[in-house]
């Protein structure tokens, strides 16, 4: 899982309210656990026509939209089934951040699982994002969990302390884990003897 720490893109954006995880991908593109493609599929019922044509007027099919690291979404982006393809879809299209006025719960959580990092921000910096990072860029600095746009103008946006740690050193959970293995060994060494509820006489 790639590092998230600080960086700067030139944003997609695409203010649908209530965009759910069909539609970010569809159902039908469900029958593989591999993450490779997915991307290809990423909003495809938008995206393409009946012949699985390429439309030219939508914002992912424009050019340099895959160097564009960020998507500007509408409200209650990714409510819908739990399917961890959306995140997955929207990662291998190059996504790293998502903006959005709010989340689906389980959207979000699946997305910091996965190397997306999820900004819920106000309804007036969504507003301010729309009238103008389309002509320009945002900046992205999450060890401060700071959202500069415009011109220089900064929000703060919360995130938890595990997720953030977790997307700061590129690593899922159980990779968290395994980069600990010295002190649960250690921890394991002593357990026993620490435990112990055995009687003595």
């Amino acid at each position: 899982m790639e590092k998230i720490t600080a960086f700067e893109s030139q944003v997609v954006i695409f203010p649908v309210d209530n965009i759910d995880t069909d539609q970010i991908i569809p159902a039908r593109f469900l029958k593989t656990i591999s993450k490779a493609g997915l991307g290809d599929q990423l909003f495809y019922d938008y995206r393409y026509d009946a012949e699985g044509s390429p439309k030219p007027d939508f914002i992912l099919n424009q050019p340099g939209a895959k160097e564009r690291h960020v998507l500007v979404a509408g409200d209650n982006f990714g409510c819908g089934s739990s399917r961890e393809h959306a995140p997955w879809a929207l990662t291998q299209f190059g996504f790293r951040a998502i903006i959005s006025t709010s989340f689906a719960d389980i959207f979000k959580n699946n997305s910091l699982k996965n190397g997306l990092l999820p900004i819920e921000v106000s309804p007036e910096v969504h507003a301010r994002l729309l009238a103008t990072a389309a002509s320009g860029t945002v900046k992205l600095d999450l060890a401060s969990q700071t959202l500069t746009y415009a011109a220089g103008e900064t929000t703060q946006f919360p995130v938890d302390a595990f997720s953030k740690t977790c997307l700061l050193e590129g690593v899922d959970e159980l990779g968290y884990i395994l980069k600990k293995t010295d002190a649960i060994a250690a921890f394991e060494a002593t357990r026993e003897s620490k435990l112990s509820t055995l009687a003595t006489a």
